[in-house]
């Protein structure tokens, strides 16, 4: 790497929410370089969830800045539900006995997946077929990239494991003891075990352990980033930031939903995945202050001085981030695609499954169908909408990237 500062791309979980992250990364791949005159690099990317399915994307072609947002935006346009989860009489009469107590089949020898009650055989082939898995190490040697993150749950602990393929050492970690860094050459299980939706999907075993999604401690992976040295960072999360008024009137039109299964389930999945992006940011923008006016009252060595003595090699630095968000609720995108007939499923089952879905959540919104809703039709809303949001960010992306 050059001496220019460094640039990370930091993306959140949500299941098929993450569509809307192709669409941010199409208008940073294909409309951001006709104004800027140049592709932005991004030296470090870290994922969790179905980030870390698309950060790997992104990783591995990390040599081919230039296309790699119009494919894989293409491959997210072309998902059928049927195709991804199981959907059938058979799925759903196994899925039923393990909501009432049937435990899972036992793993049998050289079974990496356990439990969960969705069948995700075509999720599975879709992301090892999606990722050219080689070009993440050709990538790396070759300096296209720097380093690749990404954050799981370790089932027996519930601590978050940080997944790191990258050239350098592992740098000074957090003091939290429930995360901790683990280095691996990054395949398709670790990808897999960052999105394992605990419950609804199989938890995923890497090496002796087994993992599942990373979004419950740690689903917008800033700090990974921030200690594998980005300087810069573009974050992308999947929750719509409501206003008060939008929430107060949520909440009066959701009260007769309050006491669905499928409701709150879709409102814990919410939780789960909180999102404290907001929260980092500015505490990130209260630091660079207390730098910037440090730095102009004592000098150049005021970032060293006031960093304990075992962190003086590498001394706290100004950060500059870019933070884009849907602006739309995803959630009352779902349900607005179910109320006009969408999606287009082949399957009676699977029709009548997905209507049954958004109709016990809510009446204007459909939390838990969005993070499950892996079809072509609403990840091409979802890729519009980034896309569409990534445009109103283009001053500030041009500010913090343009030098």
């Amino acid at each position: 790497m050059s001496s220019r500062l460094s640039n990370g791309l930091v993306l959140s979980g949500g299941g098929a929410r993450g569509a809307y992250e192709v669409g941010v990364m199409r208008y940073v791949r294909e409309e951001l370089p006709k104004v800027l005159g140049r592709q932005i690099p991004f030296d470090v990317i870290t994922g969790t969830s179905v980030g870390a399915l698309n950060g790997t994307y992104f990783a591995a072609t990390a040599d081919t800045p230039a296309t790699q947002a119009k494919h894989l935006a293409t491959a997210w346009s072309g998902l059928l539900l049927e195709e991804l989860i199981g959907l059938t009489s058979k799925d759903m009469f196994r899925a039923g006995r393990m909501l009432f107590g049937k435990p899972p089949p036992p793993p049998q020898p050289g079974d990496y997946r356990y439990g969960g009650i969705l069948n995700t055989d075509g999720l599975e082939r879709f992301v090892f077929n999606l990722v050219p898995w080689r070009g993440i190490r050709r990538n790396i040697r070759s300096g296209a990239l720097s380093s690749l993150a990404l954050t799981a749950t370790h089932v027996g602990t519930g601590h978050t494991v940080v997944f790191l393929d990258s050239k350098k050492d592992i740098p000074m970690w957090s003091h939290n003891p429930f995360v901790r860094p683990m280095r691996a050459a990054i395949g398709p299980r670790h990808a897999l075990a960052s999105a394992a939706i605990p419950v609804l999907f199989p938890s995923v075993k890497v090496g002796r352990a087994f993992y599942v999604d990373g979004g419950l401690r740690n689903n917008t992976p800033m700090s990974p980033a921030i200690r594998l040295g980005a300087d810069r960072l573009l974050v992308v999360s999947l929750r719509h930031k409501s206003s008060k008024s939008e929430e107060m009137a949520k909440a009066k039109t959701n009260e007769s939903d309050y006491p669905k299964p499928l409701f709150l389930l879709g409102k814990a999945l919410n939780s789960l995945m909180l999102d404290s992006t907001e929260y980092d940011l500015d505490r990130m923008r209260r630091m660079n202050q207390i730098l910037e006016s440090g730095t102009a009252a004592f000098g150049d060595t005021f970032a060293s001085m006031i960093a304990p003595p075992e962190k003086r090699a590498s001394p706290m630095r100004q950060l500059r981030a870019v933070h884009i968000q849907p602006s739309e609720d995803i959630g009352e995108m779902a349900a607005s695609l179910v109320r006009r007939g969408g999606p287009r499923l082949k399957g009676r089952v699977a029709r009548n499954l997905v209507r049954k879905v958004a109709g016990s959540e809510g009446t204007n919104e459909a939390d838990m169908l969005s993070y499950l809703l892996f079809d072509g039709e609403f990840s091409s809303e979802l890729i519009e909408l980034g896309l569409q949001d990534a445009r109103r960010h283009e001053e500030e992306l041009l500010r913090v990237f343009g030098n």
